[in-house]
């Protein structure tokens, strides 16, 4: 059986995809200590929640090790509107014809590869912001994220369930803000709504470690 067209697709992939593969065949400390690991919470404003029809309209991000979180170096980026609902602006607050500098879908990834790297990300609710960057990857042709992901909604049921056991109800950011006493500063910005994930997951990881759950293992289990 022929596979040139498996070997040739690959190759025809652009350069900022390939370094990014090529991250994740690099060897790293199978211990993963938490300490030394640089984490990137982020978040998507988008026109809705249908993965296929609705689009991105900026991407947030603010990475961190340990427990300093790294403002001066926060991602935020706002794409051109190619579909636009009005209806969500009201949530959102971004207007097609507005006065941030937008950017293409292809040149969001591009910047958004560059800073997340190999690194573990965190976002709230993740699995929908996993899915719509997927879809802008899919959509120019490229593979889905290899990240390894954590979401604050499932850990914090971790954190509080080793004592209550209502594993079936789900916690908005907002729930979360309130409980862990973190300002909701910049609310429903995709930056803003990152940061506050990176405090909200850093609250979190300070209650596991207080009471000898925190590791590897039970940060990233069914995340």
């Amino acid at each position: 059986m022929n596979f040139g067209w498996l070997f040739k697709k690959k190759q025809g992939f652009p350069d900022f995809w390939k370094e990014y593969l090529e991250l994740f065949n690099k060897k790293k400390n199978k211990e993963n200590p938490i300490v030394n690991t640089r984490f990137v919470a982020f978040d998507t404003e988008t026109t809705g929640f249908d993965k296929k029809e609705d689009r991105v309209l900026s991407i947030g991000a603010v990475s961190f090790t340990g427990k300093t979180i790294q403002v001066n170096n926060s991602l935020e980026l706002y794409l051109k509107q190619d579909v636009f609902k009005p209806e969500t602006v009201e949530i959102h607050g971004l207007m097609k014809t507005g006065s941030q500098e937008k950017i293409s879908e292809l040149e969001a990834i591009k910047i958004f590869l560059s800073y997340i790297k190999d690194d573990v990300l965190i976002a709230h609710h993740a699995n929908f912001d996993r899915c719509m960057i997927n879809e802008m990857l899919l959509r120019h042709g490229l593979g889905k994220l290899k990240n390894k992901f954590i979401d604050t909604g499932v850990i914090y049921k971790k954190s509080i369930h080793i004592i209550y056991r209502q594993q079936d109800k789900s916690y908005s950011l907002d729930e979360l803000c309130k409980e862990l006493n973190v300002p909701m500063v910049d609310r429903h910005t995709a930056t803003g709504d990152a940061l506050i994930t990176a405090l909200v997951f850093l609250k979190i990881v300070s209650r596991l470690d207080k009471r000898k759950h925190l590791n590897w293992e039970y940060l990233l289990q069914n995340n």
